[in-house]
């Protein structure tokens, strides 16, 4: 098979994974559901800035919950089975495309909720749709890559944490910065900045994976 095709059979198989045991999508889907209405009895009614940035720790923990057991919960079994029948490309390719489907659908439907729960609506809401899903898409590169390097460690978890801590916060920081210019109601032109810079980062990272994964890979 060429790299298309091990990547469409990569993807078709998280998908009918995930469709017959739905482990991922219930587990997230009930933690920001849980949290959202946590934070609705504890708050009932926030200041805009503070919806902000409750949202965003919500989704932030909601995406290591999702995408860190990418590569966690494979067993050896099945990281041999899939290292006889498709590259390394194929593998790390197929992971993030199927992560950032999860995470956009995670995040339309948190956000949704969280919407409705609040009575609340950002001024400018087409651009905050936007940067959450921008926000889905980071969250998924970076998180894919550091999965896959903590599963090649013992106490993945702890690791996962630990190198996932450097990157997340300046894209955190040019979320809310972006998300508050969509509360604020401001001129699109005046994110553009931010939208530039998580594109950027999106693409470098998504640049390393495609570059190291391979080494990583073979170990």
């Amino acid at each position: 098979m060429n790299l298309i095709d091990q990547v469409k059979f990569l993807i078709k198989k998280e998908l009918l994974l995930e469709w017959r045991s739905k482990y991922a999508l219930n587990g997230v889907l009930l933690y920001v559901v849980s949290t959202v209405f946590v934070c609705y009895l504890s708050f009932v009614s926030v200041e805009k800035i503070t919806w902000n940035a409750l949202f965003w720790i919500i989704m932030l923990f909601a995406s290591i919950n999702a995408v860190s057991k990418s590569f966690l919960q494979e067993s050896r079994g099945r990281q041999l089975y899939i290292y006889t029948i498709a590259s390394p490309l194929a593998l790390i390719i197929s992971k993030t495309i199927y992560n950032v489907l999860l995470m956009m659908l995670l995040t339309v439907i948190a956000l949704t909720f969280y919407t409705l729960v609040f009575s609340y609506v950002p001024e400018d809401l087409g651009l905050y749709i936007v940067a959450t899903l921008l926000g889905s898409l980071s969250f998924s590169t970076i998180f894919t890559m550091i999965s896959a390097i903590a599963s090649k460690a013992g106490n993945g978890g702890m690791l996962m944490a630990i190198l996932s801590f450097p990157v997340v916060i300046p894209v955190l920081i040019v979320l809310i910065k972006l998300t508050k210019n969509a509360i604020d109601g401001l001129d699109r032109s005046v994110s553009l900045d931010e939208i530039g810079i998580l594109l950027i980062i999106n693409a470098l990272v998504m640049s390393v994976s495609l570059i190291l994964f391979p080494y990583l890979w073979r170990d």
